[in-house]
């Protein structure tokens, strides 16, 4: 029996590497003397990255450009009792100058921003201008080879080559997704606008290929599965094959 694809797969819990990663940045910003840190979340959606910032403490401003996810924000911040927390404004990447000031944010969330937008060097370079100098850009990305993998295992092999060889990653022209991306791929577009890439690792690097039987084995599987992921999400050989992948870039500081 094959493996399910990406797609389908279900997760222990969802992106515990990158929960890890924003929390140790909010510690650092606080380490280095900011006592609420500030979030930009920029195509946050429905809030659940900010939600759980806020409840970390930190001001969450989320820009995103559909009155209905705000909306749904703004509910799920106020259940969570972190409403006051988070600030939703809409608007998008393209005109982020309009609605946040430069700089001003000392940590930015672009997650599931950069293969839905026209141009993703000009959304991150938009990204990095919102971000204090020192401050961090926090980029979750669809990878290119695990919908390459994806499509294989699903049979769908003329999909799978034109992921593999078309220079966005894209399936065709019926590919909801403009761009997916690899490591050096994401690597190249953070060094292009200034950043600096200091944590490149996978999100769902093992969860999304296991048998849904394996989840179901109870809670002691679902550890042992959660511990593997953390394993192998900063595992460079494997990371590639991750369904997503998280970077974690710096604002230089003299920037």
């Amino acid at each position: 029996m094959s493996s399910p694809s990406p797609s389908t797969a279900p997760a222990a819990d969802p992106a515990p590497a990158v929960h890890r990663a924003l929390a140790a940045e909010v510690a650092a910003a606080r380490a280095r003397g900011v006592a609420i840190p500030r979030v930009l979340d920029v195509g946050g959606g429905s809030g659940a990255w900010a939600v759980a910032l806020a409840r970390l403490d930190c001001a969450v401003t989320v820009v995103d450009s559909s009155p209905d996810a705000l909306a749904a924000l703004h509910r799920r911040a106020r259940e969570a009792g972190v409403h006051e927390r988070v600030t939703p404004v809409q608007g998008d990447v393209d005109a982020l100058a309009d609605v946040v000031a430069p700089g001003g944010a000392d940590v930015v969330l672009g997650h599931g921003l950069l293969e839905v937008v026209d141009d993703a060097e000009r959304a991150l370079a938009a990204l990095a201008a919102a971000t204090a100098p020192g401050g961090a850009v926090s980029l979750l990305v669809a990878g290119r080879n695990a919908a390459v993998l994806g499509r294989v295992l699903a049979g769908r092999l003329g999909e799978a080559r034109a992921v593999l060889t078309d220079p966005q990653g894209r399936g065709g022209p019926d590919d909801p997704l403009r761009r997916r991306l690899d490591a050096a791929g994401l690597r190249e577009l953070v060094r292009r606008v200034g950043l600096v890439t200091e944590t490149l690792q996978g999100d769902g690097v093992l969860e999304g290929w296991v048998p849904g039987a394996v989840c179901d084995g109870g809670p002691a599987a679902v550890r042992s599965l959660a511990e593997l992921e953390s394993l192998a999400a900063a595992t460079p050989a494997l990371l590639e094959v991750a369904v997503r992948l998280h970077a974690l870039a710096r604002r230089p500081s003299g920037t």
